[in-house]
């Protein structure tokens, strides 16, 4: 893929035979983190299958300030709670996001008025701004043409697609009323239809495809 060309320069890993992994993102604050641990495994599983991918499914763990943020390129945040960066942890965020990272962050519901102010820190002259259901990021290997597919209720307001657009590129992807991390966890978890599970993983191969071959 045209894509790893480009990464091996902006995220040179410790080993360069070292396995391709998603990553999770663990910051501070007192939210949970940590919610939805079988989520990011299943969505490696299934881009491997249904994209050609060959990740790791057992993906990494890795803190907001760390240096080890650049050795992945999709980097996937989610919770139900309090966010908090501090002034060398939003720096260090922009530097990887600036420098060719994306995260996708996934409100798990209770998140939202925690996740904004915190990403104004790392982009103070940057507002989330709705993505139209044309954007490429809904019509990659799976086409949405309404958008984000809508998991679970939460307060039953429709789901939308948020973005960060850093000098015209989409650096931050944040999915609200949605939780495709809970349609991504093992069926037993939260006993989401078949249907409902498979869309939440297609909107997940979807956002993979799109920072890999953007």
């Amino acid at each position: 893929m045209r894509f790893l060309l480009l990464l091996a320069f902006l995220f040179p890993l410790k080993n360069e035979n070292a396995p391709l992994k998603l990553a999770l993102l663990k910051y501070n604050g007192g939210g949970d983190w940590y919610a939805n641990p079988t989520s990011l495994t299943n969505l490696a599983k299934f881009c491997n299958k249904e994209l050609g991918t060959e990740f790791d499914p057992d993906y990494a763990t890795v803190e907001v300030g760390s240096a080890e943020l650049f050795n992945y390129p999709f980097v996937h945040m989610t919770g139900h709670g309090n966010v908090v960066y501090s002034d060398a942890e939003a720096e260090n965020l922009r530097n990887y996001l600036i420098g060719g990272g994306f995260l996708h962050i996934d409100d798990n519901y209770g998140m939202d008025p925690y996740v904004r102010p915190a990403m104004k820190k790392v982009f103070p002259e940057l507002d989330f701004v709705e993505l139209p259901f044309e954007h490429e990021i809904y019509r990659q290997q799976f086409e949405f043409k309404n958008g984000l597919p809508k998991i679970h209720e939460h307060d039953g307001k429709p789901a939308q697609g948020f973005g960060l657009i850093w000098e015209g590129r989409l650096v931050c992807f944040y999915s609200y009323e949605c939780d495709l991390g809970d349609g991504w966890e093992d069926p037993e978890v939260h006993k989401d239809p078949p249907e409902k599970r498979r869309a939440a993983l297609q909107m997940g191969a979807n956002l993979v495809q799109f920072v890999f071959e953007q």
